[in-house]
C-alpha cells in the first residue's frame, strides 16, 4: 500500500513583507501549514496569526521550533531583503535547510495557471489593485498576489479560482524572471536598484529578458522601445485615453481600444499616472476576457484605491494630509502633478523619508529636482531597509542638493508639530519605509483633536 504524500510546513523568513504575506495567505488557503518569522509585529502579521499563522518575533524562539524538525520536513522562503548575517539565516543555512526565494514559489504557483503580470519601475501596485478590482466585480475567477492592500478587501490576497493567476512582477533582484506569463504590462522601466544592478544598462536589459517571457500578449508604456502593443495618451497607440477631463475631482475620459471606443469612463484616482495605471488594467483585461469589456469600464468608477497610494488620510477646510508610497524621484513628481492637479490653487508641504542610502547617492541629483516642485520641504532621516551606512550620505547630504526653498530636516517626533505650523492646506508624506506608520499617527492626532475625515 502507497504511503499518501505529505504536505510540507512552510516557514517564512520576513513573513511580514508584502509579497511573503501574500503567498503566505495563499498557502493557508489550500490548508497547508505555515510558520514565519519577522523582526516586528505589525497589523499585517496579526492579521496572519488570526488566518491560522504562527508567527515568531524572537530569532531563538524561532530557532527552537525549527529544531522540531527535519531539514526535509520544512520548507523555508525567504525574502533578498533578509540579512544573511541574522542568527536565523545563519542556523538555516548551516543546518543544510532548503532555502527557496518568494519569487521562485511565486513562479511555480502561477505555472498552474495563465499568469497576467504587470511589470514597471512605478505603477505596478496600483496596476495590479485596478486589474484586481474589475476582474473581482465582472466575477472573472482568478487568484491575484498584490504588493499592497486593496482597500475594497482590506487584503493583498485575493482567490476565486486557480485558472488566472494576477501578479505583481517584482524588478527587485530579478525577481520576475521566475515568472513566464501569458499576458503582461510593462508600465514603465525607469533605472532603479542600482545597488544590485550597477548599471542602467543591466537594469533595462533585465526588462527585456522578461518581455521575451511573455508567451501571449505584452502591452508596454508608449515611450518604451521594448515590443508589444503601445498604451498611452498618444493616438498612434494600440490603447489610449482620449478626451481626458476632471469633472467634480474626478478624471472621465474615452478609452480607444484597438477599433473601440469605450466613453465617458469615471475614474476618482488623482494623477494622470494613475489614469496610465487604469489604461493599463483596462487594457490587460478586456484583451483577455473581451466579452466582459462593458463590466471592465463601470466596475472602474467603483475602485477604492491601495493603502498609502495617494491615500487621503484627512480632508478638512482647513487641512488636507495625503499618504504616499513615492520614493523615487519619477514617483515624487507623480505625487505633486497628482495633488497639484487635485488642489491647484494650494500651496503643497512635503514630508519625505527617503528610502535606501544607495538610492538617495545614486538619484540625489533628480530627488533634488523633485522635491523643490513643493513649496515647503522637509526630510527624515534615510530608511536604511537592508542597507548599511554610505558615508557622507544622510538627509542633510540630499537637503543640500535642493536649491532656494524652504526646506529643513525634522525628526519623526516633531512631524505633526511641523504640520500644525504649515502654512500650506496640503502636505503630502512620501516614502517606502515607516513614515505610512507616522503617517497614521499623524492622522490619529489631528482627528482626536476634533479635525474629521
Amino acid at each position: 500500500m502507497s504511503q499518501p504524500t505529505r504536505i510540507p510546513t512552510y516557514f517564512f523568513l520576513g513573513i511580514g513583507g508584502i509579497g511573503m504575506s501574500a503567498l503566505a495567505r495563499y498557502l493557508l488557503a489550500q490548508d497547508i501549514q505555515v510558520l514565519g518569522y519577522d523582526r516586528t509585529k505589525t497589523e499585517l502579521t496579526t492579521t496572519l496569526e488570526t488566518e491560522g499563522a504562527k508567527i515568531f518575533y524572537d530569532e531563538v524562539v524561532a530557532i527552537h521550533a525549527l529544531s522540531d524538525f527535519s531539514n526535509e520536513g520544512i520548507h523555508v522562503i525567504y525574502t533578498p531583503a533578509i540579512s544573511n548575517q541574522s542568527k536565523l539565516f545563519t542556523y538555516l543555512t548551516s543546518n543544510d535547510f532548503t532555502l527557496q526565494k518568494r519569487a521562485a514559489l511565486l513562479g511555480e504557483i502561477t505555472r498552474s495557471g495563465k499568469c497576467l503580470a504587470v511589470a514597471g519601475t512605478h505603477g505596478k501596485t496600483t496596476t495590479t489593485a485596478i486589474l484586481t478590482h474589475i476582474l473581482k466585480e465582472a466575477k472573472v475567477g482568478f487568484t491575484a498576489f498584490l504588493g499592497g492592500i486593496l482597500n475594497d478587501i482590506n487584503s493583498n490576497f485575493y482567490s476565486t479560482g486557480n485558472e488566472y493567476f494576477v501578479v505583481e512582477a517584482d524588478e527587485f533582484d530579478r525577481s520576475f524572471l521566475q515568472l513566464h506569463p501569458h499576458a503582461a504590462v510593462i508600465t514603465s522601466m525607469d533605472a532603479d536598484h542600482l545597488d544590485m544592478y550597477g548599471t542602467k544598462e543591466n537594469f533595462e536589459q533585465t526588462f527585456y529578458d522578461f518581455a521575451n517571457q511573455v508567451s501571449d500578449e505584452l502591452w508596454v508604456e508608449e515611450s518604451l522601445s521594448i515590443s508589444g502593443k503601445k498604451l498611452g495618451f498618444g493616438k498612434d497607440s494600440t490603447a489610449s485615453i482620449q478626451k481626458l477631463e476632471v469633472i467634480d475631482g474626478s478624471y472621465v475620459f474615452d478609452l480607444v481600444l484597438e477599433d473601440r471606443v469605450y466613453s465617458n469612463i469615471q475614474f476618482s484616482l488623482p494623477g494622470r499616472h494613475n489614469v496610465f495605471n487604469a489604461l493599463a488594467a483596462l487594457s490587460l483585461a478586456i484583451s483577455n476576457f473581451p466579452e466582459k469589456a462593458g463590466e471592465f469600464v463601470a466596475a472602474l468608477k467603483s475602485f477604492s484605491g491601495v493603502k498609502r497610494r495617494f491615500n487621503y488620510l484627512l480632508k478638512t477646510p482647513n487641512r488636507i494630509i495625503i499618504d504616499d508610497y513615492a520614493h523615487h524621484p519619477t514617483e515624487i513628481n507623480a505625487a505633486f502633478q497628482g495633488a497639484k492637479e487635485m488642489h491647484p490653487n494650494e500651496n503643497l508641504m512635503v514630508i519625505f523619508q527617503p528610502h535606501l542610502f544607495s538610492r538617495t547617492e545614486n538619484f540625489a541629483e533628480d530627488f533634488a529636482l523633485s522635491l523643490a516642485q513643493f513649496d515647503e520641504i522637509c526630510l527624515l532621516e534615510i530608511y536604511p531597509a537592508r542597507e548599511l551606512p554610505i558615508e557622507g550620505v544622510d538627509a542633510s547630504f540630499l537637503l543640500q542638493k535642493i536649491k532656494e526653498k524652504n526646506k529643513k530636516i525634522i525628526s519623526k517626533e516633531s512631524i505633526t508639530a511641523s504640520i500644525a505650523a504649515t502654512s500650506c492646506r496640503v502636505v503630502l508624506m512620501l516614502g517606502a519605509g515607516d513614515i505610512g506608520d507616522e503617517a497614521q499617527k499623524v492622522k490619529n492626532y489631528f482627528i482626536s483633536n476634533a479635525e474629521v475625515v
